[in-house]
């Protein structure tokens, strides 16, 4: 709304490109922010979506550049989650370990509490301190029965670190639970507990391809003309010893 009302439309329809294409194709979404940046780095919003695109293409400096510029301007602590694990990102989990003992967690809703604690834990992984790390997910929210659009996320960072300490039965429920609770996908919960039952997919399209390949040498090599084998040397046309 602080924008002439031309110049507002055109980040618009920057800012709807970003959120069309940051998961399926990142770096088009992160070309659509900067074109959004250029014409209104002042707008919060254009500085957060510019943030999460460089977030999604791993450029986490840049990213991290783009929250604070944000929480700068709007006072907000809802991206103090995705900040630490910029610092992951920049290879400094301490750093994000600090940020998740800064007041500023107390601030934030359950979603963002529990989505630190994820990117606490995984600063725990990082560090090599995997039992640090089951303990820090160990909580209410993962206790409970209720479905949030992070329990089947946070249930599967559970299970993943259980099974890298060798607890595979437990690993196996946790993946389990996690399944139960990702609606839309979220996870790859199923593909973990099949590889841990010893369940190999093959891919039918792939294994049609083959077999119709397979089908077509052979008949190359019937309707291949008679009186010559391998043993006839080269054939005409080819360079000479």
């Amino acid at each position: 709304m602080s924008l002439p009302k031309t110049l507002a439309e055109d980040v618009a329809r920057n800012l709807v490109m970003v959120a069309r294409l940051i998961d399926e194709d990142p770096e088009e979404a992160y070309a659509y922010s900067r074109i959004a940046l250029r014409l209104a780095s002042r707008v919060a919003a254009v500085r957060e979506a510019a943030g999460f695109a460089a977030y999604a293409t791993q450029k986490y400096s840049e990213a991290l550049a783009e929250f604070r510029a944000a929480r700068r301007m709007t006072g907000s602590v809802e991206l103090w989650p995705v900040m630490a694990d910029c610092e992951r990102g920049l290879g400094r989990p301490e750093k994000a370990l600090a940020m998740a003992g800064e007041p500023e967690v107390q601030k934030l809703d359950k979603a963002g509490q529990v989505e630190m604690r994820l990117v606490a834990a995984g600063a725990r992984r990082d560090m090599g301190q995997i039992d640090a790390a089951i303990v820090t997910l160990q909580s209410s929210e993962l206790a409970s029965h209720s479905v949030q659009p992070w329990t089947a996320r946070l249930r599967y960072a559970y299970a993943d670190a259980l099974l890298e300490v060798g607890r595979e039965d437990e690993a196996r429920e946790w993946f389990g639970k996690a399944l139960e609770a990702d609606k839309d996908g979220s996870t790859d919960a199923s593909d973990r507990l099949a590889e841990l039952d010893g369940v190999e997919f093959v891919d039918v399209l792939d294994e049609e391809a083959d077999t119709a390949h397979a089908a077509e040498t052979d008949d190359e090599t019937e309707t291949e003309p008679e009186g010559r084998d391998e043993q006839d040397g080269p054939a005409a046309g080819s360079a000479a010893n």
